[in-house]
């Protein structure tokens, strides 16, 4: 009998040989380490889309440039900032120096001759509108009931009526003192501007207002410059 048998034991339970039994590593330590490994990965996964949705809600999703955009956006302010003081240079101004966007040509109320027309059944308008026309600068031409091609028919504020060679700027200057007044042409020789009154005409525009909005037209203001 071998001494690894166990004193009382023999026949089938009897161990023979000289090497003890070979025993098989136990696996509770590679559960624990696939276990740790996981909640490793879960947490950064939760950590990840956690910070999805912080930007998300913030609005910083679209807001970070990236290098390559960055890179672009010097690249094109550099680009203008050159052109701009060679602009400047070559004018014999400063460079760098802030350029005043171009005044447009427009023509003074002095020199925009205007007929009042009356297409409304509201007796004494035409009349009214003119006298408030020629206190603002206008030159008042003819005064009172619309051509029959209009009467009763202009459903909008009014109509400014001029010949294809009118100046475009006479337009704006006279359309400054209507709001929604839409400006159409006709075979006419002259240059002066029929204002014919519709339906819905209520009121000229407030003077500074309209001494506003021509102003603009004057002096436009500078595109804004892009931004990255």
């Amino acid at each position: 009998m071998s001494m690894l048998t166990p004193p009382g034991l023999g026949g089938k339970y009897r161990v023979t040989g000289t090497a003890y039994p070979r025993m098989r590593r136990p696996r509770r330590r590679r559960r624990i380490v696939f276990a740790v490994l996981g909640a490793v990965v879960a947490l950064s996964l939760l950590g990840y889309g956690a910070l999805q949705l912080i930007d998300v809600f913030r609005g910083d999703s679209g807001k970070r440039p990236t290098a390559a955009g960055a890179k672009d956006c010097a690249k094109t302010a550099a680009n203008a900032k050159t052109a701009k003081d060679t602009a400047g240079g070559a004018r014999g101004e400063p460079a760098g120096a802030p350029k005043a966007a171009p005044a447009a040509a427009l023509p003074q109320p002095g020199q925009i001759t205007v007929n009042v027309y009356n297409a409304t059944p509201r007796a004494g308008l035409a009349k009214a509108v003119g006298e408030e026309l020629k206190k603002r600068g206008f030159l008042l031409g003819h005064v009172g009931n619309a051509p029959a091609d209009f009467e009763k028919k202009v459903t909008g504020p009014g109509i400014l009526l001029g010949s294809p060679r009118t100046d475009k700027a006479a337009f704006s200057v006279l359309g400054a003192q209507l709001a929604g007044a839409t400006p159409q042409t006709d075979a006419r020789e002259g240059t002066d501007i029929d204002l014919i009154l519709g339906d819905s005409f209520k009121e000229l525009t407030k003077k500074e207002d309209a001494d506003k909005t021509v102003a603009l037209l004057a002096h436009p203001k500078p595109a804004p410059a892009a931004t990255c």
